[in-house]
């Protein structure tokens, strides 16, 4: 994977650069040792490694916008970082770059149920903001698999769904107001605690930009009141195709789960063998959630067992009670650990309209056998977001270049069938030279405009999401 050469010229200023941060910033916000720096030098996209330049970890709007305005000024380029969870290389250092992580900045700055919103600081995890307000019935909507450990501001940056993104959206349906720090310090305010903020949306413009527009420090979340109960079903088939018919055919019934996974043997035999869920062992299966008033559970149930058994499942299973629940749930949450333990795996994500996820599934696995790769499905199957695990290994010569032509060849199957390149992850690099499949040479120059807008100097997150070709004028002054 290609990276921009660094800049020597910043290199060479690097004690100059270190000894303005340090005049602004405590003393333990400024890590400038080689040895302490390794500590950020790739994200969850681990196949790629680079240590940064130095790494500063503010704590307030006010420390970023200092960090920011300096760097500016000595025209050093900057990556934001959250909690490094990106499966996408949107937090990959180059050498001549500052990180700046928001990790510190966790504080909740304000909760108000009357008019249902939560503002936080952006390096505050995603599950965490659930766990300061569901003491008192409410609860933050989007769960990636990562949100024990994920941050906010990744979450916006990437706009992060989850399991539950079906019924309640991905972080954009669910972000009301953001404070953003642009790159020469200058603070502003973005949307607000309402339903429909004044102005442009440009509100929408920075959730998915992947930290090139600005760093969110604050973030004004929507939250929810816990719905009355919920109850999941777990099914069993033995195709992965039938398994995607059904999901096509409860969507088109206008059954709204607030969840439908997808998982296929590979995955169900990594899982029962980490986490020991008590899955049945078959080609696919299904989790399904639905909630409610115990009637509409009932009712929305009914419908789906009806649809199911016309595709003949293996197993269907319905929680009796929290600890089944827990169960069905347990080997979804713990799929990408478990895949993690048996072999090294690459983690796509593509969205594909739902009609088209038995054919997808069946030319991933002709794929598969081409390449001579295997590849475990875990995806969330309700809105069509794949996140195939490609295997490999990489201690093997040229295995991991082999990983990367099939995975290419994954998503431009995706954008073929009417999808796209990215659900959740984003682009980051990993996606980064496949966008002009997805775009062509007009789409890319408005986009690239915008950020012109935001970031005339390219000094945010320059390497990221577009291809460097078409970028390198830009980042080069």
């Amino acid at each position: 994977m290609d990276m921009p050469i660094p800049n020597a010229a910043i290199v060479a200023r690097k004690s100059a650069i270190v000894t303005r941060l340090r005049s602004v910033l405590p003393a333990d916000a400024v890590i400038s040792d080689p040895a302490e720096t390794r500590a950020y030098e790739c994200d969850a996209l681990t196949a790629y490694r680079c240590a940064p330049m130095v790494a500063v970890l503010p704590r307030t709007t006010a420390e970023v916008a200092a960090i920011l305005k300096i760097c500016h000024e000595e025209q050093v380029p900057v990556v934001p970082r959250g909690s490094g969870t990106s499966l996408a290389g949107g937090a990959l250092p180059t050498a001549d770059c500052v990180i700046l992580g928001v990790a510190r900045m966790n504080a909740v700055l304000e909760t108000d149920y009357d008019n249902r919103f939560i503002r936080v600081q952006s390096g505050r995890t995603n599950l965490s903001v659930t766990g300061a307000i569901e003491s008192d019935g409410w609860f933050y909507a989007p769960d990636p698999s990562s949100q024990l450990a994920c941050a906010i501001a990744g979450n916006i940056a990437m706009n992060s769904g989850g399991a539950h993104c079906l019924k309640y959206g991905v972080t954009t349906n669910n972000l009301l107001g953001v404070t953003l720090v642009q790159m020469d310090g200058t603070v502003i305010e973005i949307g607000g605690p309402w339903l429909d903020a004044p102005g442009i949306d440009l509100l929408g413009v920075i959730c998915g930009a992947e930290g090139q527009l600005g760093v969110v420090t604050e973030a004004t979340l929507r939250i929810l009141p816990k719905p009355e109960g919920a109850r999941p079903v777990l099914v069993g088939f033995n195709s992965n195709e039938v398994a995607g018919t059904c999901v096509s055919d409860i969507i088109k019934a206008g059954i709204l789960p607030v969840a439908i996974e997808f998982m296929d043997r590979p995955c169900i035999r990594a899982t029962e063998a980490f986490a020991k869920a008590g899955y049945p062992d078959c080609e696919a299966l299904l989790i399904i959630e639905v909630e409610g008033s115990p009637p509409e559970i009932a009712e929305q149930l009914a419908r789906i067992k009806a649809i199911a058994l016309r595709h003949n499942p293996v197993e269907f299973r319905e929680a009796a009670d929290e600890d089944q629940a827990k169960r069905i749930w347990l080997g979804r949450k713990s799929a990408f650990g478990a895949m993690g333990k048996i072999n090294d795996y690459m983690c796509l994500d593509g969205t594909i309209p739902v009609s088209s996820l038995p054919y997808v599934l069946r030319r991933i696995g002709e794929m598969s056998a081409a390449y001579g790769l295997d590849v475990g499905n875990v995806f969330h199957a309700g809105d069509g977001n794949m996140h195939p695990l490609i295997l490999y290994d990489a201690n093997k010569p040229g295995d991991l270049a082999l990983c990367e032509a099939f995975g290419a060849d994954i998503l431009k199957l995706c954008v073929e069938v009417g999808g796209c390149l990215t659900g959740e992850h984003g682009v980051g690099i990993e996606k980064r030279d496949l966008m002009s499949v997805q775009f062509n040479p007009v789409d890319l120059e408005a986009q690239l405009r915008v950020k012109d807008v935001f970031d005339p100097a390219w000094l945010l997150n320059p390497a990221k999401v577009f291809p460097l070709d078409i970028t390198a004028a830009r980042r080069a002054g």
